[in-house]
């Protein structure tokens, strides 16, 4: 098979890592710079040029789009779609799962587990706001933040007004969430490719610090699931459409809650965790769903 990772830059670890993987398994595998891909939009034949020439047939696309070009990079997409290219999540899955506030409605939609949360862009009354989501602690998150950047946790009602107000001052879209102290600043990454959990690791944050994030220096380790956070984990990729995501969990006392689906999930924090092979499962789930997808379309 041919297969091409949309990726900014080959020497990322997953662009890498799945490069390897695909060609271990005998397929031909390019890295195509997303930004640098352009579309005829009104041909009759849809086609994706790069670098002046038009890109060959490929049998799928692995799309690692970062949340910078989700605008672009879904565009390339849909556009690979239109050709009849299997691509491994679609851009309106991919879509979906970056607009933060569209995920947890559409979650809350299928009553999957979520933080008590509330959305505002100028509330009237802000004491409300906080009042609605249990008080504080709470945390307020900036709607197109990533990685843990524009997060903020508010230990007192009067510390989370302050911040509120500050983000309202910049005309920032904001998240207002309970803050899960039982978690203990740790989560639990769950990789789901199809329709399996196969890889899940648990993330602690640093000390002095509730943000989980690898990037932010926390740690991983592998962790045993339990039946009930396998199943919150794949309901939550099948309710944004996701064949390869990673669901972010936090153990509260009322059971595993949703804090994030990731689209485009990093690859070596979770292969150094688990000494799994996650590369090689996800061209397994291609070679399989790609082939069915050409069966249909040549029916």
């Amino acid at each position: 098979m041919r297969i091409a990772i949309l990726s900014r830059d080959e020497n990322l670890y997953s662009t890498r890592r799945l490069k390897e993987a695909g060609e271990a398994r005998g397929h031909i595998v390019d890295v195509i710079d997303t930004l640098h891909c352009y579309m005829d939009i009104t041909s009759n034949s849809p086609k994706v040029r790069y670098k002046g020439q038009d890109l060959p047939k490929y049998d799928a696309v692995i799309p690692r789009i970062g949340a910078s070009i989700t605008f672009y990079g879904t565009a390339v997409v849909r556009q690979f779609e239109m050709m009849g290219t299997f691509c491994v999540n679609d851009s309106i899955s991919i879509s979906r799962s970056r607009d933060k506030l569209r995920s947890l409605q559409l979650l809350s939609r299928k009553g999957i587990g979520l933080p008590r949360t509330g959305f505002a862009s100028q509330p009237d009354k802000i004491q409300d706001l906080i009042k609605n989501v249990g008080g504080a602690p709470l945390v307020i998150k900036l709607l197109e933040g990533t990685q843990g950047i524009g997060v903020v946790l508010a230990e007192t009602n009067k510390a989370a007004e302050s911040v509120i107000e500050a983000f309202m001052g910049m005309k920032a879209n904001i998240l207002v969430q309970e803050f899960i102290e039982e978690a203990k600043g740790a989560d639990l990454r769950c990789f789901v490719v199809g329709n399996k959990v196969i890889a899940a690791m648990k993330r602690q944050a640093g000390e002095g610090e509730f943000r989980s994030n690898l990037h932010r220096g926390g740690t991983a380790t592998l962790v045993k699931l339990t039946k009930e956070e396998r199943a919150t984990a794949i309901a939550a990729a099948k309710a944004m459409g996701l064949n390869v995501c990673g669901v972010d969990l936090l153990q509260s006392k009322n059971g595993p809650v949703v804090m994030e689906v990731n689209s485009s999930p990093g690859l070596q924090g979770i292969e150094n965790a688990t000494n799994k092979d996650v590369a090689d499962m996800i061209f397994e789930f291609i070679e399989k769903n790609a082939k069915e997808t050409s069966k249909r379309s040549n029916a």
